[in-house]
């Protein structure tokens, strides 16, 4: 959210989130208000370089361009201070100077020349070669030219290149020549003295501009190199563009307002599969083992200040390697332990608990969007007032009426609920049964247990969240206005108590706090709903196979808006590309006019031979991926670098097990009468390069597990002192048999055989030092490979 924006009267703000300046994501616009909340989340992966993350706020325009506000501009390297915490920040004016990405190649060398006299002078020699990166303006590709500068104290000369057309990767490849020091017997006037120790003051500077034809030229950025570190020699190499010294630098900033973030950014260096064998094998065995909180995954919950760090990397490595529901069970008997009476079962967040609701999120997404993102979006789009709180009622409001939209609402949502069973993912039945049965022998003489142990998850964990957070849940684009999710809070407490085996009795109705609910669930005492609940945690918590007969509704994947290039019907420059809402299920990729429309092409997903990425040069255009079928490929620009990294992966996961998947693709376009990567002029000639992506895969969950590991040793390093610290108790417990008298750091842990856990603590900081070691390794290697100045590892600032 933000607070006290400028201007000082009531607009209507959105807010971007750009790496560099490439905006990935947006939130809605919040009308009329000087502190709007946005309450959005959004994760991604990252899949470029960048430099710097930045937020900004935008006064919404209906006639106008939008005007920015202000910004916050985090640096890469400075976003480890912030995460996992909330952080106002101050909002900075945005000024162009300060508005730079992207890199440009270089090479300088100082020559010596000798003058027809025989004199010596020295000549710069200043070869631009290339610009990798450079920002979209307005939406495109830029127009680039570069200054090439000699400035010193008394002298500036500067040169400039060509200008290159729509393009944010030019290639200059123009030379220049500057004399840096002239003979004695040099007698032509001069508008600058040049003397032997001015080579000390000189600097080379290159600034990159978009041309602006008509309008004022656009900074794009700019770096500085001295000319004394040549030394005789010549100098070759890539550097980040910096901002000018002078942006964003005003003497006096005025008060913007601020944005409050919370911030978790994580980057971790992956290491092939097999350094992590050791690590990998001990987490997974932890099912096996006794008692559980002596396992490696137990003791790696334990250590992390917060669980949840723990739990979503956990959760999705048993996922993959089909080790999860074992480990839930044995977690779950511990939990159930400690639960004396029924009525609490699975209340708190141990980790069982949260290892359930991780799984859910993971393996149910599709399940959420066939049940209830259709009536998600009716009450969103079209909704009806449901307000029966007397209090929060406006003038004008009728209760009766309201109380009918309500009912209305909460009838629909529980309906689609309870006959859903048959869509609920198999793993989610699996873990459900498992949990009924320990619950029930837990308590065996409370029939009603075994039906809670599992609506405690699926109602109260499962659909009332989703019911009441859809953004979260992908099941609507942004947050809900605040009157939409008042009626989504208001229907979420009623889905929890119809879905609560027993809650409605007369004995619970009247412990509610609120009386206007109380009498709004007076009108659900009928069997019906009971035996529907009942009916519904019996299907969803047996091991019975639930396919349906026939043929299977296809998942729904992906959709979004992107452009397309026509498949050869028109030359007609920029109409070759249109814009197309696309869509991705599991058993075709569509595209049409419109959404909610009609599809215009269909590709089947069997139909799919690769999916890759699309050289920039084919269109001048950034973002661009290619479809391969059995026709024309299909050239597809993405908004923004995050978002074709997301089709690429989705449509590559949905069609790595097709039979006739290609080995072999052109990364460039056929265009006129040739391959523009190998210059082939046979259209049907075989691919140039290796397909990236050539390995089966799961289509429902996409898991990396050596990702996993890697976050998993993290865990483990940043906790190191409380593994040992943890390794020295378990070594007194054993000693000094007893209990401890005095309480100390670790009163809070489980240790219930110290020996087990003992044994199994020496195991993980054993493994953990030696992939310290091969981390080490890794990195020396890497910085000898990517050196400084290269295109992996370009130049950061002034060159000294």
């Amino acid at each position: 959210d933000a607070k006290h924006l400028v201007p000082n009267k009531m607009r209507d703000f959105f807010c971007t989130i750009n790496l560099d300046q490439e905006e990935v994501f947006r939130t809605q616009v919040v009308e009329k208000s000087l502190s709007p909340y946005f309450g959005e989340e959004f994760y991604f992966e990252i899949p470029r370089t960048f430099q710097w993350l930045s937020f900004y706020i935008y006064d919404k325009s209906v006639l106008q361009k939008d005007l920015r506000i202000g910004k916050v501009s985090i640096k890469k390297e400075d976003l480890c201070n912030y995460t996992g915490t909330e952080n106002w920040f101050m909002l900075q004016p945005v000024d162009s100077n300060s508005e730079v990405q992207g890199k440009v190649h270089l090479e300088l060398k100082l020559n010596e020349l000798i003058t027809d006299n025989g004199s010596v002078c020295q000549q710069l020699v200043v070869h631009i070669k290339e610009c990798h990166g450079l920002p979209l303006i307005n939406g495109q590709n830029c127009d680039p030219y570069a200054t090439v500068s000699l400035v010193g104290p008394s002298r500036n000369d500067q040169k400039k290149t060509k200008v290159k057309k729509k393009t944010s990767n030019p290639q200059f490849n123009e030379t220049f020549y500057f004399e840096v020091t002239r003979s004695s017997s040099y007698t032509k006037k001069s508008q600058f003295q040049v003397e032997e120790e001015d080579i000390e003051k000189l600097e080379v500077r290159v600034d990159l501009w978009n041309n602006g034809n008509l309008v004022q030229d656009i900074f794009l950025g700019e770096i500085k190199v001295p000319v004394k570190v040549l030394r005789n020699d010549s100098f070759q190499a890539w550097y980040l563009l910096q901002p000018r010294e002078n942006g964003n630098k005003s003497s006096k900033t005025d008060d913007l307002g601020s944005l409050r973030l919370n911030i978790c950014y994580t980057e971790d260096y992956v290491l092939p599969s097999e350094y992590y064998t050791s690590l990998r094998n001990l987490l997974l065995k932890s099912s096996d083992v006794q008692p559980i909180s002596a396992s490696a995954a137990y003791i790696l919950s334990e250590v992390c200040r917060d669980k949840c760090d723990a739990v979503l990397p956990l959760v999705r490595l048993l996922l993959h390697h089909h080790k999860l529901v074992p480990f839930v069970a044995a977690v779950a008997e511990l939990d159930l332990r400690d639960t004396q009476e029924a009525n609490t079962i699975f209340r708190g967040n141990s980790l069982a608990t949260r290892c359930v609701d991780e799984m859910m999120k993971i393996v149910g997404k599709h399940y959420l969007k066939v049940t209830l993102k259709p009536v998600i979006d009716e009450i969103c789009e079209s909704p009806k007032p449901c307000e029966i709180d007397p209090i929060k009622l406006r003038e004008g409001d009728n209760v009766e009426i309201n109380m009918e939209n309500l009912r209305y609402y909460v009838d629909k949502v529980f309906r689609e609920i309870v006959r859903s069973s048959i869509s609920c993912p198999t793993l989610m039945c699996d873990v459900f049964y498992s949990l009924r049965h320990l619950a029930a022998k837990r308590f065996p003489n409370d029939p009603h247990v075994q039906y809670s142990a599992v609506s405690s998850f699926v109602f109260l964990r499962f659909f009332a969240v989703a019911v009441v957070s859809p953004h979260t849940f992908h099941l609507r684009p942004h947050h809900p206005d605040a009157q939409t999710s008042r009626t989504l809070t208001l229907i979420s407490k009623a889905i929890q108590t119809l879905g609560s085996w027993g809650s409605l009795t007369k004995s619970k109705l009247s412990s509610f706090k609120e009386t206007f609910m109380c009498e709004f669930f007076k009108t659900f005492q009928e069997e019906k709903f009971t035996e529907s609940v009942k009916k519904f945690l019996d299907d969803v918590s047996s091991t019975e196979s639930k396919e349906p007969s026939g043929v299977s509704e296809p998942v729904h994947l992906k959709e979004g808006e992107m452009y397309k290039r026509a498949q050869g019907r028109t030359r007609i420059g920029k109409k070759n590309f249109k814009k197309r809402w696309f869509c991705l299920t599991s058993r075709e990729f569509t595209y049409h006019k419109q959404q909610d429309k009609e599809p215009i092409f269909t590709i089947p997903i069997k139909n799919i031979l690769a999916v890759e990425k699309l050289d920039e040069n084919s269109f001048n255009k950034k973002n661009m991926f290619q479809v391969l079928h059995g026709e024309k490929p299909l050239y597809i620009q993405a908004n923004n670098c995050v978002e074709a990294s997301e089709w690429i992966e989705a449509l590559c996961r949905v069609t790595r097990c097709n039979q006739r998947r290609l080995s072999f693709y052109h990364p460039s376009a056929f265009l006129n009468g040739s391959w523009l990567c190998c210059k082939a002029t046979a259209e049907s000639t075989e691919g140039c390069a290796r397909c990236t992506a050539d390995v089966p895969a799961d289509t429902q969950i996409e898991i990396d597990g050596d990702r996993e590991m890697e976050r998993i040793y993290s865990l483990f390093t940043i906790n190191r002192s409380k593994l040992q610290k943890l390794e020295e108790a378990c070594g007194s417990i054993a000693v000094y048999q007893g209990p401890r008298k005095e309480p100390d750091d670790y009163s809070n842990f489980t240790i219930e055989d110290s020996v087990a856990t003992f044994h199994t603590l020496q195991q993980i900081i054993d493994i953990v030092e030696k992939l310290d070691e091969s981390h080490e390794k890794y990195q020396k290697k890497r910085s000898s490979s990517a050196k400084y100045g290269s295109e992996e590892n370009p130049i950061v600032g002034k060159v000294s």
